[in-house]
């Protein structure tokens, strides 16, 4: 009896956390052009003639951090166990397979199991609750840029995104209140940042973007496949299923590369901005990622949480990400079966 495929993706990790290593993570992953999508003579030279030299040393220190002698990187000991714990879940009728889009394991790699092993379709779930080209869509992208050559090609279908799914929703929830969600002054909604002009981009109607205030505030239908705009419902629902009133909470968004404009309000100028007023204590959540990584882990636990002390807050708590949370797996299982 052939079996269902499904294939979770995650973005990647280098193989060590050792300079040539991080710096072939840094070369594959800022070379796609869905990450850095400028002309790509001038990405060519920008990525690997400034920013990987210079950019992997730094982060290799940082990757060293987080590294676990015994398992290896956060993201990918995560990842794992989601597939497994999936695995068990949906039993023999499925076959889960796992891949990083940049190195290893590859998508590549696990797409040829799939196809070796005949099964009847593929579904494909980008581990990125809130859609962006740069990571749901080069997803897409690179899976059907590897099936395109096949002479037979099954059923392949994706997940565009789940920023709203209950189960994660709840999952979340279940998190922050392990830290007491009462006992904070302010709650930080903080994703991954992109440039503006990638959300300019996907405002087909060239209308709405960056030009109507609060565009990103509510999801319609002008807006709905926005990051920005997705990233606002995640946090809406969250801090409405653990009811956090909004002068209590700030979505804003991390992790920022180059001079372009990036997505506002920026985390690092929150968190000064939120000191100066004389809060103490921030929780801190990251919905854009399920599972733990040098942005999570790293990035808030201690560069933001340095950051707010030396202006005289007390601390930042990270409320971990949906690793190995049951609900989370709830959440795939329902994606897997197309529910």
């Amino acid at each position: 009896m052939s079996k269902k495929g499904i294939l979770l993706v995650n973005l990647g990790t280098p193989d060590s956390p050792q300079t040539p290593d991080v710096r072939k993570y840094l070369n594959e992953f800022l070379m796609d052009g869905r990450v850095i999508d400028i002309n790509p003579v001038l990405r060519t030279f920008l990525v690997r003639g400034i920013i990987a030299p210079f950019r992997s040393p730094k982060s290799a220190k940082l990757y060293q951090e987080i590294w676990s002698e015994e398992n290896g990187s956060p993201l990918l000991y995560y990842s794992i166990i989601q597939q497994k714990l999936l695995q068990e879940r949906l039993g023999d009728e499925y076959q889960v397979e796992l891949a990083m889009r940049y190195q290893t394991p590859s998508i590549e790699e696990a797409l040829v199991r799939l196809k070796d092993n005949l099964v009847e379709n593929i579904r494909v779930i980008p581990m990125f609750p809130q859609y962006a080209s740069a990571s749901t869509g080069s997803v897409m992208d690179k899976v059907m840029g590897l099936v395109r050559s096949w002479q037979t090609i099954p059923n392949i279908s994706f997940v565009n995104s789940f920023h709203s799914e209950p189960s994660m929703i709840k999952a979340f929830a279940e998190n922050g209140k392990k830290h007491g969600v009462e006992n904070f002054d302010h709650v930080l909604f903080s994703f991954h940042g992109l440039p503006q002009r990638q959300l300019i981009k996907c405002d087909h109607t060239g209308k709405h973007c960056l030009k109507v205030d609060g565009c990103c505030n509510t999801l319609t239908d002008v807006n709905k496949f926005c990051y920005s705009a997705q990233s606002h419902d995640t946090a809406r629902l969250i801090a409405e299923e653990l009811g956090i009133p909004k002068e209590k909470y700030t979505i804003c968004f991390q992790s920022r590369l180059g001079n372009d404009p990036w997505v506002k309000p920026y985390t690092s100028e929150i968190v000064a901005d939120l000191a100066k007023q004389g809060k103490k204590r921030m929780l801190v959540f990251c919905p854009a990622f399920v599972a733990d990584c040098l942005e999570t882990v790293y990035e808030v636990s201690e560069e933001y949480n340095e950051e707010f002390k030396a202006l005289g807050g007390e601390h930042i708590q990270l409320v971990e990400s949906l690793n190995d949370n049951p609900l989370f797996i709830d959440t795939l299982e329902g994606l897997a079966k197309g529910n």
